[in-house]
């Protein structure tokens, strides 16, 4: 065998190496920078705006007083209106807005300041609904361990 055609396969051996490490680098870096920003994204919208979602923020123990804040912000911003009363009866959706109201006061980390501020906003964009919303109010804080 001749020593040159040995020195050509090992140098051609060394090429292709060279192309299968860099081309098993270069996708690992696009994944890494697609995690980074698909992580960006979601802690962008972290929190959802749906009431049933907001109702499980409100739900939930181990909710911080931020993350309680931040939910019913965010019910006053999106789902801040009642839809009006039947007559003299309330409106049947009024009972979601009842049991948040009820839970909040129950919840261990709610302070009188977040109850207030909902309270508030709450019957300053519903004021047919003010005697209710008190009525609320005061049940769950009745319940309050």
């Amino acid at each position: 065998m001749d020593i040159s055609l040995l020195i050509k396969t090992v140098a051609g051996l060394i090429v292709v190496l060279g192309i299968l490490i860099f081309l098993l680098l270069l996708p690992k870096k696009e994944k890494d920078s697609k995690k980074v920003s698909s992580a960006k994204k979601s802690k962008k919208s972290k929190i959802k705006t749906d009431l049933d979602s907001l109702r499980y923020i409100i739900r939930n123990r181990i909710s911080s007083n931020k993350q309680l804040g931040e939910a019913l912000d965010l019910i006053i911003k999106h789902h801040g209106n009642i839809p009006d009363k039947l007559g003299i009866r309330v409106n049947p959706q009024f009972d979601k807005y009842m049991e948040v109201l009820v839970t909040l006061c129950r919840h261990p980390n709610a302070s009188k300041d977040i109850i207030i501020k909902f309270d508030k906003e709450l019957a300053k964009l519903n004021p047919d609904y003010k005697s209710e919303i008190n009525d609320a109010i005061t049940k769950g804080l009745n319940s309050r361990l």
